[in-house]
């Protein structure tokens, strides 16, 4: 659980960076006029970003305003990380173009910040390694990390900030966060059993030519089956051979896919599969 809450620190913090970056235009302009020789475009520094639509949204948004405390997010501390992500920005020919443009919508603003957050903060190598350092599992959650904040750019869609709401983990946490639990507090308590069903399927194997993440997630499939009974047959097997691709060997899809056929086979023969609604066996 803390993992996944890990998932939604890492959303808000990159939130919070983003918020931050559009913050130090107010500090770039302050040091700029504090030159030995400033020009006239340092003494009147176009501070556009600074009042961006969304940005401004944003930090008005109790619900995100709640999770920066949460988390005790404060990426003030690191001043000069922040003024090179912003000098970098500044260099840029999009941001110039920004700059020049009339005043901007909600919809207008948005732009610039799906730029600052593909071009700039991705392509960084800086803010990748921050993010590394304080995530373990950063190479694996950052994509559901982009696609939090897209859809948070996506459905910011009024001027009142109370009316907008940020990207939940999912959809129905309390319905998915009981499954997780279930999931894994029923795979450890029967553990041995499905680790008995798999042994019985390979029996040509030597044990240490299997796996260990093969044998993991093989065992969290028994379980769905055994145990999850609105869940069809068919998305099961298909979830955990998505998964061996993403997280085990190159030849463990095949490999798992033919033991949980044969397991799958033993099941249904001792009538231990019990799916009801659209969970149907053969579905």
């Amino acid at each position: 659980m803390k993992s996944i809450d890990d998932v939604y620190e890492m959303y808000v913090r990159m939130l919070a960076l983003i918020s931050e970056i559009t913050e130090y235009t107010a500090v770039d302009a302050i040091e700029r006029s504090n030159k030995h020789f400033p020009t006239e475009e340092d003494l009147n520094p176009n501070q556009k970003l600074l009042h961006n639509r969304f940005i401004v949204l944003l930090q008005k948004n109790p619900e995100f305003q709640a999770a920066v405390n949460k988390y005790q997010i404060n990426w003030n501390a690191e001043p000069d990380f922040i003024k090179t992500i912003y000098n970098k920005l500044k260099s840029t020919p999009e941001y110039a173009a920004y700059l020049a443009g009339d005043n901007e919508g909600l919809e207008e603003s948005k732009e610039i910040i799906k730029f600052i957050f593909r071009k700039i903060i991705l392509k960084s190598q800086n803010i990748i390694q921050a993010f590394e350092d304080r995530f373990i599992n950063w190479s694996v959650d950052k994509e559901v990390m982009q696609g939090m904040v897209a859809k948070t750019l996506k459905n910011f869609t009024s001027e009142d900030p109370f009316e907008n709401k940020l990207t939940p983990i999912s959809l129905d946490w309390p319905e998915d966060s009981k499954f997780v639990q279930d999931l894994f507090t029923y795979t450890l308590k029967n553990y041995d059993k499905y680790q008995e069903l798999i042994a019985e399927r390979t029996k040509n194997w030597e044990s240490e030519r299997i796996a260990l993440m093969d044998t993991i997630l093989m065992k969290m499939a028994i379980c769905e089956l055994l145990n999850f009974p609105s869940i069809p047959v068919k998305v099961t097997i298909n979830e955990y051979l998505d998964l061996s691709k993403d997280y085990s060997t190159p030849k463990s899809n095949s490999f798992i896919n033919g033991i949980l056929d044969k397991i799958l086979g033993d099941l249904k023969r001792s009538n231990s599969i019990k799916k009801i609604g659209r969970g149907l066996i053969d579905e």
